[in-house]
C-alpha cells in the first residue's frame, strides 16, 4: 500500500532529518547538561502545540480582563 508506515522486508527507507539541539548551563552548584533530537514532522508537530496553547491562553485572558456592562438587579 502506498500509505503504510511500515517499510517491508528488505526495502531501504531515507531516515528523515534530524535536528539536533543541546545546553549546558551552570549557576553555582547547580548544573543542567541537556541534549534534544527531534525530526522535521516532530518539531512541525511541537510548533503547533505551542502556537495552540498560546492562542488559548489569549482567548482567555482577553474574556477574564473584559469589563462586563453593569447589570441592574430587579431588587
Amino acid at each position: 500500500m502506498p500509505y503504510d508506515l511500515t517499510p517491508a522486508p528488505g526495502q531501504v527507507t531515507d531516515s528523515a532529518p534530524m535536528h539536533t539541539a543541546a545546553v549546558r548551563a551552570r549557576i553555582g552548584d547547580a548544573s543542567l547538561d541537556a541534549s534534544l533530537t527531534i525530526s522535521t514532522r516532530g518539531l512541525l508537530a511541537v510548533g503547533a502545540l505551542v502556537s495552540g496553547i498560546l492562542l488559548a491562553t489569549s482567548v482567555i485572558v482577553l474574556t477574564a480582563t473584559r469589563r462586563l456592562p453593569q447589570r441592574r438587579w430587579p431588587f
